[in-house]
């Protein structure tokens, strides 16, 4: 609690000289009776006029107090903080084409990227994240939520594409990715597109996709992993060669405003994405103002209620005769 106008209260230092003032001159206007002796006089006659002064007194004494209480304007004070967070949708564009099947990753390429993937959800506490999977074809694994117990769950059911639809449709991927972006009603939207491989199905050329996406406002970063050897063993399968298409993630990049990371081995991947986590957080806006509780009516109502009665009483009861 405070007061809105505390120099009010300094007129309690005005108390103490108004109690020696009624003292010294407020008894020089009181009626008196002279008697040519007290001996049939009782002793609660003779105190009930000091009773009188005495209640008089301390009931002026109360309402003053409560009035410069009440000039001083009591009131309560609730300071309220409202906080908005600008969140992001995030689709993560995983794929799942056979060659991330490679154990460069241990224990492969999809495993390693799962993981990571999942550990990056869950430090995105109010985004929106979506996952969507390509190979020869690209389809929503999962769309835009803030559910991140569904989006775990369902980031652990994927696996790799199946052989009739093998491939790497990149700009597919982007297209689709872009298509259930661009109506999103939030200001932040960003693609995190992994790839192994370079673009060789789908009808749309990762340029042009990543042209479109950039019309609408959208951020792609782009990660190509594997390691830099020409060749890498996928178990079962033998040797396949490394053909990942910097130039074209790069490119995707620079032109929707991203960014292009390498990822060589599952340490670098789980520092890109941590680096991703980074550049991209969520903004958090905290707005405070202060409500107050106006005090001085329960002051000045009973002050003036008492001073009423006092009055009331003062010509009834306490009347002085002249």
């Amino acid at each position: 609690m405070d007061f809105q106008h505390p120099w009010y209260l300094i007129l309690f230092l005005t108390l103490p000289i108004l109690i020696g003032w009624y003292r010294t001159f407020g008894r020089k206007k009181e009626g008196t009776l002279r008697i040519s002796s007290s001996t049939f006089i009782s002793e609660e006659f003779r105190t009930i006029g000091k009773r009188k002064h005495r209640f008089l007194q301390t009931l002026y004494l109360m309402i003053l107090s409560l009035v410069i209480l009440g000039l001083a304007r009591p009131r309560l004070i609730d300071n309220l903080q409202e906080t908005s967070v600008s969140v992001i949708d995030m689709l993560l564009v995983l794929d799942i084409s056979s060659s991330m099947l490679a154990d460069d990753f241990p224990p492969n390429r999809l495993e390693a990227v799962k993981k990571t993937a999942s550990e990056f959800i869950g430090g995105r506490k109010e985004d929106r994240i979506g996952i969507l999977v390509f190979a020869g074809e690209s389809f929503i694994q999962c769309p835009l939520t803030v559910d991140k117990d569904v989006l775990q769950s369902l980031i652990k059911e994927i696996t790799i594409a199946s052989k009739e639809h093998d491939g790497t449709a990149i700009g597919m991927a982007i297209a689709n990715g872009t298509n259930r972006l661009r109506n999103s009603d939030v200001e932040s939207r960003v693609m995190i597109l992994l790839s192994d491989g370079s673009n060789n199905a789908g009808e749309i050329d990762p340029r042009t996709a990543a042209g479109l996406a950039a019309e609408y406002g959208i951020k792609i970063y782009t990660i190509g992993a594997g390691t830099n050897q020409s060749y890498t063993r996928i178990p079962g399968r033998g040797l396949i060669r490394n053909e990942i298409d910097e130039e074209t993630l790069q490119h995707i990049a620079e032109v929707t405003g991203g960014k292009f990371f390498r990822a060589t081995d599952i340490e670098a991947l789980a520092s890109i994405y941590s680096e991703i986590d980074e550049l991209e957080r969520s903004e958090i806006q905290v707005k405070e103002f202060t409500q107050y509780k106006e005090l001085y009516g329960w002051f000045l109502i009973p002050a003036f209620l008492m001073g009423l009665g006092m009055e009331t009483t003062r010509r009834s009861i306490f009347r002085s005769r002249t």
